[in-house]
């Protein structure tokens, strides 16, 4: 879910691992915030080291989103279910990863996860499932991921949720990031981020994503400041009625609360 920047990125990234291969592994390993857990009324926690919540996982219904942001993650559902590829860029629980990976059996599902240690907190904690012909974790840096050109015009879906230890802003976040990103979409693709609504990283981000997209749409914020903006490779038309059908079926379906996320597409629209 959230990695180191500045000099792990480049120069440490790209280290033998689940999904990478062994002869990329550099001398030098870096170093993480130590990887955490608690539980509380039967729900299990990600943590580097502090109070922050990294992700979350209901022990009874390990592959349901339990945190509100992370369910908005979600709300590209709304404009694209026709998946063939959907990417997260930072694994945290394996929430997002293991979700699209039960809830769409024919597109493949990769995560990047920088941490080592995050891969096999999922893998042992969090019932992340082994790699198969639909499902890749890769070890590396999701700065290297979205600047491969082999990537770029491959992905429908991009889930964006970078942070270090410290939670306050994402760790990748410049306009040159953000464009990438858009080049790895499919002209309908679309990307979620996670920001923090209540932190100058966020006006920052914001202007960064509008340089790199077409559109971009903020939800509502929830929990202690978490904003999920939308960006999208190319404008959409808003036909409110229509996704308002739509989000009635994803709610029948899925159980996430879609209704919310046009509510929240329309209040963005109408304070603009």
């Amino acid at each position: 879910m959230l990695i180191k920047r500045k000099s792990i990125e480049k120069e440490e990234s790209l280290r033998g691992s689940r999904g990478a291969p062994a002869s990329a592994r550099p001398s030098r390993k870096p170093k993480f915030a130590p990887v955490t857990l608690s539980e509380q009324q039967g729900v299990r926690f990600l943590h580097f080291g502090t109070e922050w919540v990294q992700g979350a996982m209901r022990l009874r219904k390990p592959d349901w989103i339990e945190l509100e942001y992370a369910q908005q993650m979600m709300a590209w559902m709304l404009f694209n279910d026709q998946l063939r590829h959907v990417v997260q860029l930072g694994l945290g629980t394996g929430a997002l990863t293991k979700f699209c990976y039960r809830r769409f059996p024919s597109a493949r599902v990769t995560a990047i996860e920088l941490n080592p240690s995050v891969i096999a907190i999922c893998e042992s904690m969090f019932k992340l499932p082994p790699d198969d012909g639909r499902l890749s974790v890769i070890e590396m840096d999701a700065h290297d991921f979205v600047n491969d050109h082999g990537h770029h015009g491959t992905i429908d879906a991009l889930q964006i949720d970078l942070y270090d230890a410290t939670a306050r802003g994402p760790v990748l976040d410049t306009p040159e990031f953000y464009a990438a990103c858009a080049a790895c979409l499919t002209p309908d693709g679309i990307a979620t981020v996670n920001l923090f609504g209540d932190h100058p990283s966020y006006a920052k981000n914001l202007k960064a994503m509008r340089f790199a997209f077409d559109e971009v749409i903020c939800l509502p914020e929830v929990h202690d400041g978490n904003v999920v903006a939308i960006g999208f490779r190319t404008a959409p038309e808003l036909d409110f009625p229509t996704l308002y059908e739509l989000a009635a079926r994803i709610t029948e379906t899925t159980g996430l609360p879609a209704k919310s996320w046009v509510n929240g597409i329309k209040a963005w629209q109408a304070a603009r």
